[in-house]
């Protein structure tokens, strides 16, 4: 199994940007389709970013894709989702999840590897 922590967020003015990371520790990441979701008070978890394990497939919600920019370190065994001018309505708790299967990155089910999230405020 592989284990997962996020960590990089924080309180942010609107505009501001913030670089997420993602660790993995217990497998390599290189073999795994990874996703970053989010989740704010009171709302369902939303699919924000995703990578295909070979790398070959990215996606993003339509509410970041020109914000945002996905990439990883092997050696570092790591995710980083970097956003850019971010909004109050980015608030939200942040997770990365993994799946070694072929999946549909954008759904949240399909990912059976979470880690504990990782808080992004951003005030006005």
């Amino acid at each position: 199994q592989v284990q997962l922590v996020e960590s990089g967020g924080g309180l942010v003015q609107a505009g501001g940007s913030l670089r997420l990371s993602c660790v993995a520790s217990g497998r390599s990441l290189s073999t795994y389709a990874l996703g970053w979701f989010r989740q704010a008070p009171g709302k369902q978890r939303e699919f924000v970013a995703g990578v295909s394990w070979d790398g070959g497939k990215i996606f993003f919600t339509d509410s970041v894709e020109v914000r945002c920019t996905l990439s990883g370190d092997v050696a570092k065994n790591t995710v980083y989702l970097l956003m850019n001018n971010l909004q109050p309505e980015d608030t939200a708790v942040y997770y990365c999840a993994a799946s070694q299967r072929s999946i549909n990155l954008r759904v949240l089910e399909d990912y059976p590897y979470w880690g504990q999230g990782t808080q992004i405020t951003v005030s006005s």
